[in-house]
């Protein structure tokens, strides 16, 4: 990895390092030149090869917990957190636990994501529904008929001590979360290519105004643009 700002550049960046300070939430999320979040099958896994997944997985390890959408686990593509020895060392133990979000809790509970998990998933939900979750899975219930996302964080933080959270979308909970304002950094990778499918996903839905965002870092790898972008209130 090269890293092109802030200068001066250098070579051979080590992702943990670039990506060491981690802020108390970051989106961690990859696009194409042509702004899709998904490739020509409708999934992230085409888009930025092997430089996109080193830094996916060292962001998962500078992480407390990982929140995803409902969505994405119901894809059922999204299996429990893992990580590489090496990275597991510097860690200094084992993988970050997932927590899905969902009101409805139209989930399947079968899938590995929640039954082989070695750091159990969680389920961040309503106070209405949380009586749906079997037991076992670790649940947050903020909010009565929907999910209260800044008390659902305060809780992962304060109550479960996952004082570094990383968002991997989809884009209706990365939206909803830039809506509340709980945004700290944008890590968006670019892979080098123009889609132009009928596939095409938007980075995000609907924003109540513009969120201004500010550069901080860029790094480049096998073609793929890591940019870090602080958000501005």
């Amino acid at each position: 990895m090269r890293r092109l700002l802030p200068g001066p550049t250098a070579e051979d960046v080590d992702p943990y390092e670039a990506y060491g300070d981690a802020p108390a939430l970051r989106l961690g999320m990859v696009m194409s030149a042509d702004g899709s979040v998904t490739d020509a099958e409708g999934w992230t896994d085409g888009l930025g090869g092997a430089a996109d997944f080193r830094v996916f997985r060292t962001l998962r390890a500078l992480a407390g917990a990982i929140l995803v959408g409902a969505a994405t686990a119901r894809t059922g593509r999204l299996g429990p957190a893992r990580l590489r020895p090496d990275l597991r060392a510097r860690r200094g133990g084992p993988p970050a636990p997932i927590a899905v979000v969902s009101r409805s809790l139209d989930l399947d509970w079968t899938l590995p994501l929640f039954t082989e998990a070695e750091t159990p998933t969680i389920v961040v939900t309503t106070e209405r529904a949380r009586g749906a979750v079997p037991t076992g899975i670790p649940v947050v219930a903020a909010g009565d008929d929907d999910v209260d996302l800044p008390e659902a964080l305060r809780v992962l933080r304060e109550d479960l001590g996952h004082e570094h959270l990383l968002c991997e979308g989809g884009p209706a909970l990365a939206t909803a979360l830039i809506r509340a304002s709980l945004v700290d950094e944008l890590c968006l990778n670019i892979a080098p290519a123009l889609l132009g499918s009928p596939r095409h996903t938007r980075l995000l839905g609907v924003l109540d105004a513009e969120v201004p965002v500010e550069p901080v870092a860029v790094h480049l790898d096998d073609g793929v643009l890591f940019v870090r972008y602080r958000l501005r209130a």
